[in-house]
């Protein structure tokens, strides 16, 4: 079960501590349930490929992530047939122990923008979780965890195959 709320920001935060930073390039097979390949590099560290389901939408929803082998990678991204999202993601530290994730997507583009997550062990903490002082509150300010429309693959309808959710 995945758990998280997610946030439209600008930019990276100031004043947390950075634990690491990936670029990623995802791609989709189906939005509806989600089927999505991964490749993701940890600057100055590994790449991995990783296979991801999910159904549900919202705050919480269910989720399988496995790896896979970089042939294989190849070959599903040959399926989809279209260019993947590319996206930079840095994972800051929180005073609670949590961490917030920031992806900065399709920089560049028309189609470019910014937003932030963070994941939750119970939907409780994620419903009852504030930002620890107003200037994260203030960066963490539009939350449109629950808004049609927001996800990473609404966007993927829209931006490569020129559909809204709706159409598909």
């Amino acid at each position: 079960m995945e758990i998280e709320r997610k946030w439209l920001v600008n930019g990276w935060p100031e004043n947390l501590p950075l634990i690491r930073e990936q670029f990623m390039e995802q791609g989709y097979l189906s939005v509806r349930p989600t089927v999505r390949i991964r490749r993701e590099a940890l600057s100055g560290g590994d790449t991995e490929y990783v296979l991801c389901l999910k159904t549900g939408t919202g705050i919480a929803r269910k989720e399988i992530e496995m790896a896979v082998e970089k042939q294989k990678y190849d070959e599903i991204c040959d399926m989809i047939g279209l260019p993947l999202i590319p996206k930079l993601r840095r994972t800051y530290g929180l005073p609670d122990g949590l961490s917030l994730e920031v992806n900065h997507v399709d920089e560049g583009l028309p189609t470019e923008f910014w937003y932030a997550e963070i994941e939750f062990e119970t939907i409780e903490q994620a419903e009852n979780w504030r930002a620890p002082d107003d200037s994260l509150a203030q960066y963490l300010s539009e939350d449109v965890t629950e808004d049609p429309g927001q996800s990473m693959g609404a966007y993927w309808l829209l931006t490569r195959r020129g559909q809204t959710e709706d159409e598909k």
